[in-house]
């Protein structure tokens, strides 16, 4: 699917409220929706155009931030203040901040481009297998936007039809948008192969569908309910289809994309018609991501988030060789992230010690970075965002099967995601652990395993874990208010726009 993206807006924004503008000028070359609906080829392009969505700023680039810089293992240094106040430090004062409101909007974009398909490609005449693909698909789809805006936001509209100018839906509650996620999967998953070749490769699989689905029980806590899709894809069907690759590393090189470890990743490439540092805006279209620019080290990006130091001295179980954790290297730029240190320390085509010095401390994440192939980044990077990894899978499976009295059944899922780092099995190194310390020995494994690839918030959600008291190893929850941070607040402008919005609570 990589190297053939069709880019069709078939609606380049989407309408929460109404506008009373009259600018309702039909555009006589523009292809209608009663147009265009027609063909197979009409529901490809259609389903096409939900995945290009991830290519947008606000997904692609600004939702990574809330996620990992908002969590507990990263920070700002940016000298932009609506970055360092609304994304790192709980600081939110305008509700109208773009970058936040790029993430709402280009979420809902999302949405409405998988209702078209869900409610136009039913009518058209097509092999009926492919057409329930395509519906699979867009329900696939629209049930990760929506698990992105349920997360950030809570209480966000629910819309199941394409929108049309007017339109003024009012806020469901968080428990109907999780609801609508389950229900979106649940009907995606029998629609959907188990894998694909060729020129599909990438697109949403019966195993992507299962792996958020149990991520969406997970979320809610319900556990008994995560492990029927985690069992399906650990000891059923998908234990043939995904397996750990060998090197770590291989997750996160352009080289080694959709492995057999990846079970769902967003596919970028560079575009060669695209030439402007506008990554999302120009008619040729931007096919790649602008993260490694925003996350690049010092003089190499725009170092906008990187990485607290405290999550660099989780490593600190050396391999049974006695070397320490190849994942070090692969997930950090720092001082030492060749282990003889910064005169050792290649920071894309120069030491660490050239660059910055001896005593610098300052810590950027390196998955999804270019440098194991350029020595600069930019707004264009092909590298694929690996959306959810089967170690992950396992990781999720132990936890589900340890929240559900199960602890001594879940150590085998959890020895295998260490053993492929060269650690010693949790088995043996500590055995019989109850139920609570195997969760905080869980949430170590999560850390070390998962760092930098978007999940720390909602794990801290999930877990309870959100509060002032991480101050001690993220000075920006400091200002965390309880029963406020753990949502953003709805867009103001939307709200003005359309009354029937609910402010989340004390904003």
């Amino acid at each position: 699917m990589k190297n053939r993206f069709i880019l069709l807006a078939l609606a380049a924004t989407i309408t929460l409220a109404g506008c009373d503008r009259n600018l309702d000028i039909v555009n006589p070359n523009q292809v209608t929706t009663q147009v265009f609906w027609r063909t197979a080829d009409d529901a490809l392009v259609g389903v096409n155009s939900i995945y290009s969505t991830t290519h947008r700023g606000g997904i692609s680039r600004w939702m990574p931030f809330y996620y990992i810089i908002r969590s507990d293992i990263g920070w700002s240094q940016s000298p932009d203040p609506g970055i360092l106040n609304n994304m790192d430090r709980f600081l939110i004062s305008d509700y109208n901040y773009g970058n936040a409101y790029s993430v709402w909007n280009d979420n809902f974009i999302g949405i409405n481009r998988a209702n078209q398909v869900i409610a136009n490609v039913p009518t058209i005449q097509m092999d009926e297998t492919l057409k329930q693909r395509y519906i699979g698909e867009a329900k696939f789809l629209r049930a990760m936007f929506y698990f992105h805006l349920v997360t950030l936001y809570g209480n966000v509209p629910l819309i199941l039809t394409p929108s049309t100018v007017g339109d003024r839906p009012s806020s469901a509650t968080i428990q109907q948008v999780w609801a609508q996620i389950e229900q979106d999967l649940t009907e995606a998953i029998p629609a959907l192969p188990a894998t694909y070749g060729g020129a599909d490769l990438g697109r949403a699989t019966k195993g992507a569908a299962y792996a958020l689905l149990a991520r969406a029980y997970f979320q809610q806590r319900k556990y008994n309910e995560s492990l029927t899709p985690l069992q399906w894809l650990v000891e059923g069907d998908g234990r043939s289809i995904y397996a750990l690759v060998p090197n770590y590393r291989d997750n996160f090189l352009i080289t080694t994309e959709n492995n057999r470890e990846s079970v769902f990743e967003w596919q970028f490439a560079e575009n060669p018609a695209e030439y402007t540092d506008d990554d999302t805006e120009t008619p040729n279209h931007n096919y790649g991501t602008s993260i490694a620019q925003f996350f690049g080290p010092q003089s190499i990006g725009w170092s906008d988030g990187e990485c607290r130091r405290w999550v660099v001295r989780e490593f600190y179980e050396p391999t049974t060789t006695g070397a320490r954790d190849p994942r070090v290297a692969a997930s950090f730029l720092f001082d030492s992230t060749d282990v003889r240190g910064p005169a050792f320390t290649q920071i894309y085509g120069r030491t660490f010690l050239e660059r910055y010095g001896a005593n610098n401390q300052r810590v950027w994440f390196r998955k999804f970075q270019n440098d194991h192939w350029k020595n600069e980044e930019g707004y264009r990077s092909p590298n694929n965002w690996r959306y959810i990894r089967y170690a992950d899978v396992l990781l999720m499976y132990a936890e589900a099967l340890n929240a559900t009295g199960r602890t001594a059944q879940a150590y085998p899922f959890v020895d295998r995601v260490r053993q492929r780092a060269g650690l010693a099995p949790l088995s043996t190194v500590r055995p019989g652990l109850t139920q609570e310390q195997f969760l905080n020995q869980l949430k170590h494994e999560r850390v070390t395993e998962l760092a930098g690839e978007g999940w720390r918030w909602n794990d801290l959600a999930r877990w309870g874990d959100l509060g002032p008291q991480l101050a001690v190893r993220d000075p920006g929850f400091a200002n965390f208010q309880r029963g406020q941070d753990e949502l953003l607040p709805i867009p103001q402008t939307d709200r003005d726009l359309n009354p029937n919005l609910v402010q989340n609570p004390n904003y």
